[in-house]
């Protein structure tokens, strides 16, 4: 365990950090910046590739933390002012803990999902709400889900709010950004189906066989899929809904068919 001390928010390393907040910086860094107890100590648990963690001096390292600071040996932990963290946070009110991580090989991942026998992946396609890209994340995690590919146009993963809504189930599978034309023809090949929402065609969601590998589709909060998405679509599948609601959202969606194959492959 290395213990630093920054108090100024004018140090380089500060400044750095700081321009994780936004995404050009996180793309040029290939790092990312999480805030708070809860999230830290899920990157800690996951081994997520951690470069260091910083707490406020005044209120030492949270007793959650104390275990995993000792055991993380590869991780600098770094006291720091409320001045440093009040500048590396995007919140009204910041925590008094937050780490930078360095980024996953996303090509790795993706062939690894493109590999795994019987996959059973999200793909998002330009849903831009990180709220909703969020709670798919943590949606897919809560059903054991392979894995996530996001398309470009959608929520980046590593902004603060995404990251903050999965709960830190970004930790849990891979979540990976991909152009998706390729990797979906690449899925394709390997006798993988895509399914998606859709009006036309429909199979009733309960009827469909999730017990394959599927690779399940989903598009803008306003749009739905895109074209060259669509038409790569095998299965357009449809959410029965009795009531008066003109549709569910996105995330909830998601939900709803994740839910179904985790029915189908486990509790059938």
């Amino acid at each position: 365990m290395r213990n630093l001390e920054i108090l100024s928010p004018q140090n380089p390393r500060v400044k750095e950090w700081a321009l994780l907040l936004e995404k050009k910086h996180r793309d040029k860094q290939h790092k990312f910046m999480i805030e708070g107890i809860h999230l830290v100590q899920e990157a800690l648990r996951s081994d997520a590739d951690i470069e260091c963690v910083c707490y406020e001096i005044d209120r030492g390292i949270p007793a959650e933390l104390s275990a995993a600071a000792a055991a993380r040996l590869d991780v600098s932990w770094v006291a720091v002012s409320a001045a440093v963290i009040a500048k590396c946070s995007d919140t009204k009110t910041p925590q008094p803990v937050f780490a930078i991580l360095r980024k996953a090989n996303e090509q790795v991942q993706v062939d690894t999902l493109l590999n795994k026998p019987n996959s059973f992946v999200v793909v998002l396609d330009g849903v831009q709400d990180p709220g909703n890209v969020g709670t798919i994340i943590r949606s897919a995690d809560a059903v054991g889900a392979d894995g996530i590919i996001v398309g470009p146009g959608s929520a980046d993963i590593y902004s603060p709010k995404v990251i903050r809504s999965t709960m830190g189930s970004i930790f849990h599978l891979p979540v990976v950004h991909q152009r998706l034309p390729e990797i979906l023809q690449q899925a394709k090949q390997r006798g993988i189906r895509l399914a998606g929402t859709s009006l036309q065609a429909a199979a009733n969601c309960y009827e469909y066989d999730f017990t394959g590998p599927v690779w399940l589709l989903f598009g803008s909060e306003g749009g739905g899929l895109s074209e060259e998405v669509r038409a790569l679509m095998d299965d357009g599948l449809i959410i029965p809904m009795r009531g008066q609601a003109e549709s569910l959202n996105v995330a909830m969606a998601a939900s709803v068919l994740l839910y179904e194959g985790l029915r189908q492959r486990y509790f059938n």
